[in-house]
């Protein structure tokens, strides 16, 4: 399955999930603040996507947002400390983290969040399934 293939698969599921337009659903979207996605459309959107691609997607690997709550090591000053920034790579392999790296704000988490990094993720789970 190629990367067009996957992003196919995804716009469609998030215009779907989420009663978005297809020129909405670019690979740069923000999952919150472009598409409008609430909390309880990440769990429908997971949902549709483990139907969609015949893999098992746990919540928490594709969206981490756990490793932020309550540890000191990992978000001091509303920041993410560089402690932090390399636990979000480590659980976040598919992210591209170049722009949030240059300021790391614990407000500016939930812009990683676009389709892209949706479309990277199941690459690498299609990938593995094979």
């Amino acid at each position: 399955m190629t990367h067009e293939d996957i992003f196919a698969k995804v716009r469609t599921t998030l215009m779907d999930a989420l009663s978005v337009d297809e020129e909405q659903v670019t690979p740069t979207a923000r999952l919150k603040a472009d598409l409008g996605a609430e909390s309880i459309d990440f769990l429908d959107i997971v949902f549709r996507l483990e139907k969609q691609f015949g893999v098992e997607i746990k919540r928490e690997e594709l969206f981490p947002e756990s490793i932020f709550q309550g540890d000191a090591a990992f978000v001091s000053n509303g920041k993410v400390t560089p402690v932090g920034l390399a636990e979000l790579e480590k659980q976040m392999p598919y992210a591209d983290l170049t722009e949030f790296k240059k300021d790391p704000r614990l407000d500016k988490v939930e812009d990683l969040f676009t389709v892209e990094l949706i479309v990277r993720y199941l690459e690498s789970k299609v990938a593995a399934k094979k």
